[in-house]
């Protein structure tokens, strides 16, 4: 039933993406309001608390919910845990900026590239070459496919029904929500959530880069991940980047002008320099790497089955 699961939320966000930011986003930054205006003193102890009562809770409920489901009738259970996940990955939600910057550079429409990166990720991009707009997109696309689609299917297949997901999901959203804020106002409210995500998506983000890498330039991922991640200013993002660039035989990180000036980076991968085609080759990568995981998953299934 996990296999079917995470097969079908794929297939049905694939032919009907789920606006993420009205039917997620939307309704969890109203919750983290409500939270910080009740919990937020500038303490960490108490944004330690404001997210375990959300996130425990959450995680919690869920798994009861899909314990009682599975007694009405598994296919009850199913339909849940579709639901759950579908709405939990959210992948098309920011893959489609990467297939229209793509397209737009294969056509040669670099200001309209330029203005996707934008919208994408962040900030103004007015000067950056047709490399640097391919190498930032893929960087971005390598991230964005773990922490949308192979984190939230390991945690899945860890804990009880979709409270894994559910669980990655919140811890997410409360570090980039929380974590990332540096206002004196705010205070330490927010390092909890942070680190709280950091420990989470420890192990996804190493099985991950090692997807990346068996699909890919063994050799070459491996190395990039051991000599390039730590140089980059996230630890997490570093490893995901610096192996998939490994992976592509391609270089990325380095310099790149965004808004208005030209922001120094580590030199990440290995081999040419990014354009349209080594975008394509990340779609390929990233396809292996999700393929060979449901692979292996439906191999422990089999297994358990003869076994059993």
């Amino acid at each position: 039933m996990t296999l079917f699961s995470l097969i079908i939320a794929l297939l049905i966000e694939q032919v009907r993406p789920l606006p993420v930011q009205h039917v997620v986003v939307d309704p969890l930054r109203a919750l983290s309001r409500l939270l910080v205006e009740r919990f937020n003193d500038g303490q960490a102890r108490h944004g330690r608390v404001a997210w375990w009562l959300i996130v425990l809770l959450a995680t919690f409920a869920t798994a009861v919910i899909h314990f009682l489901l599975w007694h009405v009738h598994p296919a009850v259970t199913f339909v849940f845990n579709v639901a759950v996940l579908y709405v939990t990955m959210g992948f098309r939600h920011e893959s489609h900026f990467f297939t229209d910057i793509h397209l737009a550079l294969r056509m040669g429409e670099i200001d309209r590239a330029r203005s996707l990166l934008a919208e994408w990720r962040g900030g103004q991009y007015h000067e950056a070459s047709s490399s640097e707009v391919a190498r930032l997109a893929i960087e971005q696309a390598l991230v964005a496919a773990h922490r949308n689609v192979f984190a939230v299917a390991f945690w899945f297949i860890l804990l009880p029904g979709p409270s894994g997901a559910v669980m990655y999901r919140l811890a997410r959203f409360f570090a980039e929500d929380w974590g990332r804020r540096t206002d004196v106002e705010f205070g330490q409210f927010g390092r909890f959530a942070q680190r709280a995500f950091e420990a989470i998506d420890w192990l996804p983000v190493r099985l991950t880069a090692a997807s990346f890498s068996v699909v890919g330039d063994f050799e070459d991922a491996i190395y990039c991940w051991r000599t390039q991640a730590m140089l980059w200013p996230d630890k997490s993002s570093g490893i995901l980047i610096s192996s998939g660039g490994g992976a592509l035989g391609v270089r990325l990180g380095m310099p790149v002008h965004e808004t208005g000036e030209i922001v120094e980076r580590p030199e990440m991968g290995a081999g040419d320099e990014a354009d349209a085609d080594h975008m394509q080759s990340t779609v390929g990568l990233v396809w292996r790497a999700l393929v060979v995981c449901l692979l292996l998953l439906a191999l422990v299934g089999i297994a358990g089955w003869v076994g059993g």
